[in-house]
């Protein structure tokens, strides 16, 4: 079973670089390739994915990281569909994401355990909330890789000096501009689920706001965003400044999604 379970990840894995090899050649735009194979790595993620939820969630950390993988798939190829620059990222975005599948095998070891809801409405308000959850760390972790893209991009400009991989990055204008319009879905996204976490904690406990550390990482992530998207707007805050901030909204988010998991499913295990 371990081995068959170790072939199923490597497999989805490979699916998730597969979009990269497309690059090599550095292309001049979206051909059916592209898609093709972004179809791989959806399909390729998703259905691992599915297999281990198996009809149930668990708190794993292995799963949550798969979970993410497959809604940053699934949310990058409606952004590619979106934009027209974003396919762009490409080359920095999924060989990421197989790094992400490669250190969810080595937790795969750590299965957690199956989480239980004994009212329907109370099980209803957190698939929802896990779902916001869950797609608003994806559309932060592209939003990460397009403040990264902007960042290397705009140091080889200055250094001139540029790679083949800056070359088929979008350009440093490209770039923030597409990461604005990502910050604002991430924003918002990430105002629901505070909200809908708002929900879930009145109907458990009849707290209004839970007091742990995934709620004061969110909060912390949603100020930064909100502070760098008013900076962005008042100011013109770019380059440098503007990757830092996202990278720290991206790490705040990270502790709080997958750095609590870490802790109470593998470390207190």
């Amino acid at each position: 079973m371990m081995i068959q379970s170790m072939a199923f990840s490597v497999s989805a894995v490979l699916s998730l670089a597969l979009p990269a090899v497309y690059f090599i050649k550095e292309p001049k735009g979206q051909a059916a390739t592209f898609w093709s194979l972004l179809a791989v790595a959806v399909a390729g993620s998703l259905s691992w994915t599915l297999a281990q939820l198996s009809g149930e969630w668990r708190t794993s950390l292995s799963l949550a990281i798969w979970v993410t993988i497959s809604a940053s798939v699934i949310s990058f190829v409606i952004t590619c569909a979106i934009s027209s620059l974003a396919w762009r990222i490409t080359p920095l975005l999924m060989p990421y994401l197989a790094l992400m599948g490669l250190w969810a095998m080595l937790w795969q070891a750590f299965p957690g355990h199956v989480i239980q809801h004994n009212e329907e409405a109370i099980n209803n308000w957190i698939m929802f909330h896990i779902a916001i959850s869950v797609f608003t760390y994806a559309l932060a972790t592209i939003a990460a890789v397009a403040a990264l893209s902007s960042f290397l991009v705009e140091r080889a400009l200055k250094k001139k000096r540029p790679t083949k991989l800056t070359r088929m990055l979008p350009s440093v204008v490209d770039s923030e501009n597409l990461l604005v319009r990502l910050l604002i879905a991430c924003e918002v996204i990430l105002g629901l689920g505070v909200l809908s976490g708002m929900g879930v904690s009145m109907m458990e406990t009849g707290n209004l706001l839970p007091a742990d550390h995934k709620t004061l990482f969110s909060l912390a992530a949603f100020a930064a965003i909100a502070i760098l998207l008013w900076l962005t707007f008042k100011s013109g805050v770019r380059g440098k400044q503007a990757t830092r901030l996202v990278l720290l909204a991206y790490l705040l988010l990270s502790l709080g999604f997958l750095g609590v998991r870490f802790v109470t499913d593998v470390m207190m295990a």
